[in-house]
């Protein structure tokens, strides 16, 4: 027998929640496969089969909240995986019975439901071919497993746990604005320069860097630069020291499934365009299939979020403790703006940022946004750090 164990979760993590486990108690597996996902208030821990065998008890199933060193379960050694089934029968089929409903006869789309509803092929009642199971006959079981509806007034309330992601979110939300003193300052952004830009050289940049010009490089190339001008916008308060950070790690909210995270961009001010957009673009990708690891959500010094892609024209974004600013983004919309004493429809964008006051000034906070106005309005500004 061999112990399933709950690993190291990274720094400063202690607890997790358990996920979906991959197969039932009784089912095969291969060493190294995905056996168990756990859930830590940052990343998603997958657990992989420590042997080739069989799964014979798990002791903590889905929802129940494990810490470092806890026994998952356990497993059987066995130099071949095999089903469950084989190893319990022990009355020989009878000849008018219908074949054997083994997962391996079905087709990937029912193993696939199978999997993700953790369901043993064994209690389907199947209806297809040949004794195999079908689509339907799955659906068929998942209904007549839920229990019967209570009266309806019961259906008018859902109650659910919250996953620890959120749990941490609303946590650390909370004690930002029980903490720090925010406030925010707004101002608006002329994108014509930045959009044309982005058209005439798109083509050209996918071409030779292999990734998308996105408006995110130009913000975040836009923030350090104002961040080395106003440098308590990228310093943070440790009891009655203020420490300033001579290194620039961008957070970037992303949106998940799960909730919203904030991977960093390391060392920022050290890349130039393309690898900005292609560290962007992996640590989004991997946010959103929750491979990231502890490391991509710890350390930044000042964070940027963009509500935008949502539709959204304002808000005041909360700053990520210990950091004492973030810059909100939003939706680009055509307005009319007075040009030389002229009016104009041009592509407007709202900026926010929200920052500690107990550490940055007001002069300090509108300085640091017009400096991004000047800077995206005039992009060649980027090019030249002026």
């Amino acid at each position: 027998m061999k112990d399933i164990l709950v690993p190291l979760l990274g720094e400063s993590v202690t607890e997790a929640t358990v996920g979906k486990w991959s197969i039932n108690a009784g089912d095969s597996i291969t060493q190294d496969k995905l056996l168990v996902e756990l859930e830590t208030d940052k990343v998603t821990v997958e657990v992989n089969a420590p042997i080739s065998g069989i799964l014979k008890e798990i002791a903590f199933p889905k929802g129940s909240t494990v810490k470092i060193g806890d026994i998952l379960g356990k497993m059987e050694e066995a130099s071949v995986a095999v089903p469950i089934s084989s190893l319990t029968e022990t009355k020989p089929e009878k000849e008018d019975s219908k074949p054997s409903t083994s997962i391996d006869k079905n087709p990937p789309s029912v193993k696939k439901m199978l999997v993700e509803n953790n369901l043993s092929s064994s209690k389907i009642p199947a209806t297809g071919k040949d004794g195999r199971i079908t689509k339907s006959d799955v659906l068929q079981f998942i209904e007549n497993q839920k229990p019967i509806s209570a009266p309806m007034i019961e259906d008018r309330e859902e109650r659910i746990p919250m996953s620890r992601l959120r749990q941490k979110i609303a946590e650390r939300l909370k004690s930002a604005q029980q903490t720090a003193a925010i406030l925010t300052t707004f101002n608006e952004i002329d994108m014509s320069h930045v959009m044309d830009l982005r058209k005439r050289l798109q083509e050209s940049f996918q071409t030779s860097h292999g990734v998308k010009l996105g408006f995110m490089s130009f913000f975040v190339k836009a923030c350090v630069q104002a961040l080395k001008e106003i440098p308590a916008l990228n310093a943070e308060i440790d009891g009655t020291d203020i420490v300033f950070k001579h290194f620039y790690d961008i957070g970037v909210a992303v949106s998940t499934e799960r909730g919203l995270v904030v991977p960093v961009v390391r060392d920022a001010d050290a890349l130039n365009f393309a690898e900005i957009e292609k560290s962007i673009a992996d640590l989004g990708t991997r946010a959103k299939d929750g491979k990231l690891e502890m490391n991509d959500l710890t350390g930044g010094t000042f964070s940027i979020t963009n509500g935008g892609i949502f539709g959204s024209l304002m808000s005041t974004p909360i700053i990520n403790p210990p950091q004492c600013g973030i810059l909100g983004m939003h939706a680009i919309q055509n307005r009319p703006v007075a040009i030389a004493d002229k009016i104009e429809i041009r592509p407007m964008m709202y900026v926010a940022l929200s920052y500690d006051h107990r550490l940055v000034d007001g002069k300090e906070a509108v300085t640091f946004l017009v400096r991004i106005k000047q800077m995206l309005e005039d992009p060649e500004r980027l090019l030249l750090q002026v």
